[in-house]
């Protein structure tokens, strides 16, 4: 696909995967702040779409279909700062120790916050 294209650009493939496995990572690890940032975003999304309709009965139509999409987008756009974070913490390791420290760090980070999120959901439901 990418012969295609008039230009040629490399894509790195081990920071790629440095950053995937880092945000996977964050994103077990601090589950509480994405569900928060979900429902943010899932607030924000609906806020904004009533703002586009004039009529009430016209809003009321569609509701339960738009909010339904509105949440499916807010946890697909929810994953977007911990992609960022992810990808500056695979960054630094790079910069720090090498490319691939990146991939070995964040496997071990994916397998402790895996274990962390494990605990604390079965924490949860034993309260």
């Amino acid at each position: 696909m990418l012969d295609i294209l008039p230009f040629r650009f490399e894509l790195d493939k081990i920071a790629i995967a440095g950053s995937c496995l880092w945000s996977l990572a964050l994103y077990l690890a601090f589950s509480p702040i994405g569900e928060w940032v979900t429902e943010q975003l899932n607030r924000w999304f609906n806020f904004a779409e009533r703002s586009l309709y004039t009529s009430q009965t016209e809003f009321e139509k569609t509701r339960k279909a738009r909010e339904a999409q509105n949440a499916f987008y807010a946890s697909l756009f929810s994953i977007v700062p911990f992609i960022i974070a992810g990808a500056l913490f695979n960054w630094v390791i790079k910069i720090s120790l090498s490319d691939s420290w990146g991939i070995s760090t964040g496997i071990l980070a994916c397998m402790g916050a895996g274990i962390y999120e494990l605990g604390r959901r079965d924490g949860e439901s034993s309260e």
